[in-house]
């Protein structure tokens, strides 16, 4: 037991406590943190670990089969328990959370059979990109949440009616014209911003998932040319 599989392992411990976090009604109070900051710490957290954990099995030469197997198994878990919460708020649609999280299980079933046949298959860059969009994408919904919910009336509205949202209209005047913008127009700002980065995110998921199935394919047209 190492420091990079610790990073790793409390990376799987905070996930449960960031799902309380993100579902449950708390008061300020509480814990001394409006439950919209204390969901954001709590992920960049157990993100900020992701980093680490890597960076440091490397650095130190502690690599290990077991940080191997739990890394990923890791990043799924935390990525998948924020989308899913977003949804239960209202702040991601389900379908963009539902391709996201397929596409997780698709490849880690496909690096299961390659692991069996004893292929590897590295990450690929489109599957890095994919990973800090999320980061990226799903920090700024939690920031702009209130009371658990989306900062604005309408419940779902795709990213090119965005300026026909009184209150997006109402954010955009106040960043432009004379009047200060206040929390809850950066609240509007950050979800509009996180919406948007969403499609990203669906876009990058799907190509990495290409990326990685186009190498299974490639090995194994390899290893049957062989036989």
């Amino acid at each position: 037991m190492n420091l990079p599989n610790m990073l790793t392992l409390l990376r799987i411990f905070i996930v449960p406590l960031l799902v309380v976090v993100l579902l449950t009604k708390f008061s300020e109070d509480y814990v001394g943190l409006p439950q919209h900051i204390a969901g954001v710490i709590l992920f960049l957290t157990a993100a900020i670990t992701d980093a680490l954990d890597g960076w440091i099995a490397r650095r130190r030469d502690q690599i290990s089969k077991f940080g191997i197997l739990l890394d990923p198994i890791a990043d799924k878990l935390l990525i998948s328990a924020a989308f899913i919460s977003l949804v239960e708020n209202q702040l991601a649609p389900a379908w963009a959370v539902v391709i996201v999280v397929g596409r997780e299980f698709a490849v880690s079933g496909l690096r299961s059979i390659a692991a069996t046949e004893g292929w590897a298959i590295p990450a690929s860059r489109a599957g890095k990109i994919k990973m800090f969009s999320q980061v990226v994408t799903i920090a700024l919904l939690i920031t702009s949440s209130v009371n658990g919910g989306p900062p604005v009336e309408t419940r779902a509205f795709p990213v090119i009616t965005f300026w026909t949202v009184p209150e997006m209209r109402t954010a955009l005047d106040h960043m432009f014209g004379p009047v200060a913008m206040n929390w809850l127009d950066w609240r509007v700002v950050f979800y509009g911003l996180g919406r948007g980065l969403l499609w990203l995110v669906v876009f990058s998921s799907c190509w990495s998932m290409y990326g990685y199935f186009r190498q299974f394919y490639l090995k194994a047209k390899e290893n049957l040319m062989k036989l």
